[in-house]
């Protein structure tokens, strides 16, 4: 099966974490996307994320960098997950190989997402499994467990390091 190497950034300020409505998928998810060729996955992580969002983040490091220089280290994600995505008209089924990490954004007061598809969603309404409906005029639907339970530790990483 053909793998695709992708990033997702949770992008959570004031216990709250950031979700779209993702047409494609029909699901709530955080930011993210493909890492682009001759891109390490920490850049993907903050490039697909301002370019999702509007506004640039920092990623929570999730270990200390062991003691040297050379050569460089890159903050690993908090997790791997391997996502089985179905077969498209335009696309055959493969898997995304999604390296996930939490960030905060720069400015300590968080800005508007760009676009009316993003919710800031707070730790409680992940925690008590609240659904939440993409429009106005549209019937709530649930968060899946994973986002549920990524967000509501990406909210208490960026507790700790609020600006």
């Amino acid at each position: 099966m053909k793998r695709h190497f992708t990033v997702t950034a949770f992008v959570s300020a004031k216990r709250q974490t950031l979700l779209h409505w993702h047409r494609k998928s029909s699901m709530w998810l955080p930011p993210g996307g493909h890492i682009e060729p001759d891109e390490d996955p920490y850049q993907a992580a903050l490039r697909e994320a301002e370019e999702e969002i509007g506004f640039p983040v920092v990623l929570l490091p999730t270990v200390a960098p062991y003691n040297y220089n050379q050569p460089r280290q890159l903050p690993p994600p908090v997790t791997i997950m391997v996502e089985d995505i179905p077969a498209t008209p335009s696309e055959p089924a493969h898997q995304h190989l999604d390296l996930i990490y939490f960030a905060r954004p720069q400015a300590a007061d968080p800005p508007t997402p760009v676009g009316e598809t993003w919710r800031w969603v707070s730790s409680k309404a992940l925690q008590d499994n609240h659904a939440l409906a993409p429009s106005d005029d549209a019937s709530p639907v649930a968060v899946p467990e994973d986002v549920r339970v990524l967000g509501m530790a990406a909210i208490q990483r960026a507790a700790k390091e609020s600006p």
